[in-house]
């Protein structure tokens, strides 16, 4: 899942489409989550991680990211929204900092832990902890550039921030692609879809960026 559904921004049908397949998506997640509630060490993931699940960082890290990420996607979802800007411009502020508060102090630094023990070997743990410090850096810098009231940068880092948010979903997507398609080893599907569950988000992004650059350009000539 990328942010194809916000380049148009005037198609009221494509953005409910994005809308309602992102709320779809969102769901499964929930769905996801829920299965670690109660904290359960021998479900879904975790039954793969069963020697790094006994020690206590690990432990505190993926509860902290499972329990906070579903709710960085949810805050995510409408920031980019023209309409919840205009309208309700105090809930736009209050979920982005909250947003950001919980990738910064919580889903991000737990991340990187958990990218520390990734599956996949040195490719894998690689990809997921450069997943884990860009998406606090991005983050980061989106909430500085408010604070300096310079939206044009606060909105294309957040773009940024929030591809990284929806590699949640991508991975999974393509890693649902891939098995349906190709006959890999496991492992050599999950080592692809560490890196290509991000860096395609990302690549998305920064055209989103370019687009709106071009066209600012195009309209004030």
């Amino acid at each position: 899942m990328t942010f194809s559904g916000i380049v148009i921004k005037r198609n009221w049908k494509f953005q409910l489409l994005w809308y309602a397949a992102l709320l779809y998506f969102s769901y499964l997640m929930v769905l996801i989550t829920i299965q670690y509630v109660p904290v359960d060490f021998d479900v879904a993931f975790l039954r793969i991680k069963q020697d790094e699940i006994k020690l206590l960082h690990y432990q505190i890290a993926f509860f902290t990211h499972v329990y906070t990420s579903i709710f960085v996607l949810l805050l995510g979802m409408f920031q980019f929204s023209d309409y919840v800007r205009r309208r309700y411009s105090s809930l736009h502020r209050s979920a982005g900092k909250l947003y950001i508060a919980l990738i910064l102090l919580l889903a991000g630094p737990s991340g990187l832990i958990m990218g520390y023990y990734a599956n996949g070997g040195i490719p894998g743990r690689i990809s997921f902890c450069l997943l884990a410090v860009l998406w606090m850096v991005f983050t980061y810098k989106a909430y500085m550039y408010a604070r300096k009231k310079d939206w044009k940068k606060h909105k294309n880092y957040m773009y940024r921030s929030y591809a990284l948010t929806l590699s949640a979903i991508s991975l999974r997507l393509f890693k649902w692609l891939i098995v349906s398609v190709f006959a890999l080893p496991p492992m050599d599907t999950y080592v692809i879809v560490s890196w290509l569950g991000w860096v395609f988000n990302l690549l998305i992004a920064e055209y989103i960026i370019y687009k709106a650059a071009t066209d600012s350009q195009i309209s004030k000539s």
